[in-house]
């Protein structure tokens, strides 16, 4: 009985981790077709989803966000540009406040930009952003972000009522293989955890 049990146990184990490798393999394929993928239209605002800042400047990373965000605005995809992101540790300016900066030294009148400074995190990101768009009476915007980013913002951006679409920075700094397989296994984790969380 105990063999009999020790083979059912083994055989189990080795279903689960099939299953459990088959859908790691399956997400990974997933964000990352997804990131490929650009919705661009004729949209009310472009939401540019926060990421570091150097002091004063953005990041590599998220200057690149930031730049399609205004291209986006600069052929009339769309009418507002909509930054996010707080504070850094130890910095004194915002992600969002960032932003604004360097859009407005790109010709971004003053008027056409919002910011939220009180996310941290994504899907703080969008939360915020998200009342922006409501109070406004936006009907339709735009999420931009990483490619590898994309699947898990857009999803939700859907979870916060958004009428949204999809449009990754074309120009990414997240060019080597290795960076892009530690972006990809973060958001395989972090999509699979928010999968688990709004199930919960």
């Amino acid at each position: 009985m105990k063999a009999k049990f020790r083979k059912q146990k083994k055989r189990l184990i080795i279903i689960a981790m099939v299953i459990i490798i088959s859908y790691v393999t399956y997400i990974s394929f997933d964000i990352y077709q997804y990131g490929n993928i650009d919705e661009a239209m004729k949209a009310d605002a472009a939401i540019v989803l926060g990421a570091a800042t150097w002091g004063s400047k953005p990041s590599p990373v998220f200057e690149e966000r930031i730049k399609h965000g205004i291209w986006l605005y600069e052929n009339g995809y769309v009418n507002k540009l909509i930054f996010t992101g707080a504070k850094g540790e130890g910095s004194n300016f915002s992600e969002a406040e960032v932003a604004k900066n360097y859009a407005i030294d790109e010709s971004v009148p003053n008027e056409d930009i919002f910011i939220e400074e009180k996310s941290t995190i994504t899907q703080e990101n969008l939360f915020y952003a998200s009342k922006i768009v409501k109070n406004n009476d936006f009907s339709r915007v735009i999420i931009v972000s990483d490619p590898l980013h994309m699947k898990r913002a857009m999803l939700m951006a859907i979870d916060y009522g958004l009428n949204a679409h999809s449009s990754p920075t074309p120009t990414t700094k997240i060019k080597s293989i290795k960076n892009k397989l530690s972006f990809l296994g973060r958001e395989v984790i972090l999509l699979i955890g928010y999968k688990v969380y709004r199930l919960l």
